[in-house]
């Protein structure tokens, strides 16, 4: 289990390695390590063998959608109460739905506000 230092860090799963350094970035000045991810069975693998602190997730990615990791990640026992933090493209209200219903905790949309992300991810984090 985690005991808040960071040692889980955030784990980014976004395809456009530039965007995933960003993201990365962003967690970083939280003061959090960060794992980058570029598809969805390496997210999935790397959460499963070290549980991050949270998980920040794209939805439209090269294997498997961000919706299906969200699911598959909820059916580990170690993450079921990892943040989850949806950051996609898509911002329909269907879209917005599916994510929380697949058990993600928050849905972001790009382009985001760096500020508002980076309390978002603190917030959920420390109520975890």
């Amino acid at each position: 289990m985690h005991n808040g230092n960071g040692n889980g860090g955030v784990l980014v799963v976004e395809d456009d390695p530039e965007l995933n350094e960003l993201v990365g970035a962003y967690a970083q000045l939280c003061g959090f390590e960060y794992h980058a991810a570029l598809n969805g069975r390496s997210a999935i693998d790397h959460a499963h063998h070290h549980p991050p602190l949270a998980v920040i997730l794209d939805l439209m990615l090269p294997d498997v959608d961000g919706f299906e990791v969200c699911r598959q990640m909820r059916k580990d026992p170690t993450l079921t109460t990892t943040p989850i933090i949806i950051l996609s493209a898509l911002n329909s209200d269907l879209d917005k739905k599916r994510g929380l219903e697949c058990g993600a905790n928050v849905y972001l949309t790009k382009p985001f506000d760096p500020d508002q992300f980076m309390a978002t991810l603190r917030k959920q984090i420390q109520s975890n």
